[in-house]
């Protein structure tokens, strides 16, 4: 087991509120590090990229933004998803140290303040992110519940509460992000079931279909409301909000392994993501549902196969994206065990079991995915991700920056500020809104 040995981060940045200097201290992790190789590190992104929610960007952002707005906000998100990723990946390091945590790395640079900061925006994102994962693998089972039984009696929140129980049993017998390694390429392998066949059953109604709608519907009003959202889903889209404590499972070079995973991530990686959303759009224009699989039409053991393979990649995923909420809860009680003995077992059942049943309640009350996503990317995505990435490096980096360079990171924050702010404001009213139509525990 290699472990972070526990150190006291002496920040050099002053605190005007208390008028001193602030140290944080960084704990140590109960979880492995510095053992994956990059090619592992660029499986896990891009298993959070094309990942189920890839089901709905046909008609979360591409029914919201219309073909020009679209491909080009894709491409954009694209592009500077990936820089505001490799900034925070060069940061890594940063005094001679590894930060294996995006709090550990905010502390370093701000104080104490950021490091608790940081750490609620950062679970804030990933508990929404978790969400999701539970609402679309409770929809792919249940559509393939429905191909099979006439008379549909079960209900939405039946079919979260059990994507719930199996995501509690595979967190339990998971330990941490590097014992992930089989079960990444399942995952790669599933989201290529589900996107290939999506993307062919879907290619194959649009060749039969009559010309399709492919305007922006709504009031003035509501469509900037939902442009403003769609660009939030564009930005949910491609980051995880986790890059230090991934980069933290590579072995060194970490820098360069990271940036090797990132280049990975945002080439190869999207091509499925694209590919499916762009066919999605094509096929059914503005009736593109929010989950794809529930448009195509085929064989329904194709389409079951599918929806199983959308179901169980969901699990995989959820587990990488909650896997920092995992790692404070083993390292704080210093869960250190194997697997199955007993000590950590019994404790990853309450904990983890804990964390998950309360996610899948929240689930299960408010199953409105696309609010979710926008929601999610207008708290954190964007302040994670963009914000604080662009002032962490322009902060860490001052001195051998240029004026031109500063003033560029100083553009991105003020910018994605604008943006974060509008795009929270857009994703309260589109839960608002949904909220009226359906009531809790709404089977949608």
């Amino acid at each position: 087991m290699i472990k972070r040995e526990p150190n006291m981060i002496e920040d050099d940045k002053f605190d005007v509120e208390s008028d001193r200097f602030s140290t944080v201290e960084i704990p140590e992790t109960a979880h492995k590090i510095s053992i994956d190789s990059w090619f592992q590190a660029g499986v896990v992104l891009t298993s959070g990229v094309n990942s189920v929610f890839v089901l709905g960007y046909s008609g979360t952002i591409m029914v919201n933004l219309g073909w020009i707005g679209g491909v080009v906000g894709l491409v954009l998100a694209t592009a500077i998803s990936l820089y505001a990723n490799m900034l925070v990946a060069k940061l890594h390091e940063f005094r001679g140290k590894r930060h294996i945590r995006y709090r550990d790395l905010a502390a370093e640079i701000y104080g104490r303040k950021a490091y608790y900061i940081t750490w609620a925006l950062q679970y804030v994102n990933l508990f929404m992110i978790n969400i999701g994962f539970l609402i679309l693998g409770a929809s792919s089972l249940k559509a393939c519940y429905v191909l099979f039984v006439e008379e549909v009696t079960m209900k939405l929140p039946y079919f979260t509460a059990i994507a719930g129980f199996v995501c509690i049993l595979f967190a339990i017998s998971t330990p941490n992000l590097s014992s992930l390694r089989v079960w990444l390429a399942c995952s790669t392998i599933l989201s290529l079931i589900y996107i290939v066949v999506a993307s062919v059953l879907a290619a194959k109604d649009g060749m039969n279909a009559p010309p399709r709608d492919y305007s922006i519907h709504g009031t003035t009003a509501s469509k900037i409301f939902s442009i403003i959202g769609a660009s939030s889903n564009l930005m949910f889209a491609f980051n995880t909000g986790m890059v230090p404590e991934i980069q933290a499972t590579l072995r060194q070079p970490a820098v360069e392994n990271m940036l090797k995973a990132l280049y990975f991530q945002f080439t190869i990686g999207v091509v499925p993501m694209y590919a499916i959303t762009f066919i999605g759009y094509w096929a059914y224009g503005a009736s593109a549902s929010t989950y794809l699989l529930s448009n195509v039409s085929g064989p329904v053991w194709v389409k079951a196969a599918a929806n199983i393979s959308a179901f169980l990649q969901s699990v995989v995923a959820l587990h990488i994206f909650a896997s920092p909420a995992y790692e404070y809860m083993d390292t704080k009680f210093k869960i250190t065990g194997g697997a199955f003995e007993l000590k950590s077992l019994t404790f990853r059942i309450v904990a983890r079991g804990g964390y998950l049943v309360i996610s899948s309640t929240v689930s299960a009350l408010l199953p409105f995915l696309g609010d979710f996503e926008s929601l999610t990317g207008a708290l954190s995505t964007f302040p994670l991700t963009f914000i604080l990435a662009s002032h962490m490096y322009l902060v860490a980096n001052k001195s051998s920056l240029s004026s031109l360079q500063q003033s560029w990171l100083w553009l991105n924050v003020v910018f994605f500020s604008c943006m974060s702010i509008a795009a929270t404001v857009a994703a309260i009213r589109l839960i608002v809104v949904d909220s009226k139509k359906y009531h809790v525990f709404a089977d949608v």
